[in-house]
């Protein structure tokens, strides 16, 4: 495989050594079809005219079939340059040979590895790309299906849900009830709503993108958890989509964000959230910042909370979790968050009484320092049907278009 000698004419015993040497190295490292093909046709072309091969054609041909005996020529002529003629073998030489050639197999071996490794993590983004544009293309479908409805106001509303949990509350502002969870003193001044909210512009996103509710004969899905699924026409994703659908008819502009945070991987959802959110205001800079869960109530899967609004409509109640920087993570707009989900719940009140449970005001900050109005809306709980959810997204659209 490498000239390994300066053929000389007048040398033929050293030039023979030099092939035997070459034919070796050629065996030893052949460890494809097309370089063996290759070394065979040299072998056989060294065998048959080594007598009309002068020593600079004898080198070129190597070197135009091997790439790296150039190198190793060239290395050959250095070393033998540098030591003294006595202490220079073909033995010393050719073991340095070997040991180059063991290294650039090692290395190439590590490249396979790597590009293997590259590939897999490829066609798994490449699958999971897939399976979010299959359902977003199923959801678009089904939508073109489907006008939009939106709701009507001056209708009765009633609390219908069965087995109810109680809910406590230790704050009330008005009508708008709140379970203050954190060591602060929640004064007349903290509470009252006194915001402008003038940006059109919405973000909404899901750091759990993949929870989900009780199947139905409606929305049937297979589960890939409990109470989860990657699947984002029947997860948190398609209840977004709806107060998207429901927010561009009265003039919002909205940035929907359904990228998957809590999968493959639930630890890092905020983490990865927050990276999500950070990019997207660089682009739309926006006030009302909306993550949209499904509550987890893990000891009671058949809790259901719904309202009924006018004589047909069974939605979910919805509510608030607004954080605080009492968690000691730099949060200084979380009292802006908090009226802002007061102002909207005191239109709810006013509009569709019990729509909203009581506010939730918490120790941790939830990324809600990303926003002037930033806020967790949790939609409906694990008994809840996708189609109760969406209903709630038709009437908390109509709630936020009437804010003054």
């Amino acid at each position: 495989m490498f000239n390994v000698t300066i053929l000389k004419l007048r040398d033929i015993i050293k030039g023979f050594a030099g092939i035997i040497i070459i034919l070796f190295l050629i065996i030893l490292i052949s460890n494809n079809s097309k370089i063996k093909q290759s070394n065979n046709k040299l072998l056989s072309k060294l065998e048959e005219k080594y007598n009309v091969f002068s020593e600079k054609h004898m080198i070129e041909c190597i070197e135009k079939t091997i790439p790296s005996a150039k190198e190793l020529n060239e290395e050959y002529k250095e070393i033998k340059n540098n030591e003294d003629k006595e202490d220079f073998t073909e033995e010393k030489f050719l073991e340095t040979v070997l040991k180059t050639e063991i290294s650039s197999i090692k290395s190439i071996q590590n490249q396979e590895k790597n590009n293997k490794e590259e590939t897999d993590n490829k066609e798994f983004e490449d699958k999971e790309l897939q399976k979010k544009e299959e359902s977003k293309k199923t959801s678009g479908e089904q939508n073109q299906e489907q006008n939009i409805q939106l709701a009507e106001t001056g209708i009765k509303t009633e609390v219908i849900t069965q087995n109810p949990l109680k809910d406590s509350y230790n704050v009330e502002y008005g009508k708008v009830k709140i379970k203050n969870q954190t060591e602060y003193n929640l004064t007349e001044e903290m509470l009252n709503p006194d915001i402008a909210i003038e940006n059109k512009n919405i973000i909404l996103f899901h750091t759990h993108s993949c929870e989900s509710y009780t199947s139905s004969e409606k929305y049937p899905y297979t589960p890939t958890g409990t109470f989860r699924t990657t699947d984002l026409n029947f997860s948190v994703a398609r209840v977004g989509e709806e107060l998207t659908k429901q927010l561009k008819e009265y003039g919002y502009n909205v940035v929907h964000n359904t990228d998957y945070h809590d999968y493959p991987s639930y630890n890092g959802s905020y983490t990865r959230s927050l990276a999500t959110v950070e990019n997207i205001l660089k682009e739309t800079p926006s006030d009302i910042i909306i993550d949209i869960h499904r509550d987890a109530i893990g000891s009671r899967s058949d809790y259901a909370p719904i309202v009924k609004i006018g004589d047909n409509d069974i939605a979910a109640q919805i509510m608030f979790v607004i954080g605080t920087n009492e968690g000691g993570l730099w949060h200084p707009n979380w009292n802006q968050n908090l009226k802002f989900a007061i102002k909207v719940q005191e239109k709810a009140e006013e509009m569709y009484p019990g729509l909203f449970k009581p506010i939730m005001l918490t120790k941790s900050r939830y990324n809600q320092h990303t926003g002037k109005y930033a806020s967790i809306i949790e939609v409906g709980a694990t008994g809840n049907t996708l189609e109760q959810c969406i209903t709630s997204m038709k009437y908390l659209a109509k709630v936020i278009s009437e804010l003054p």
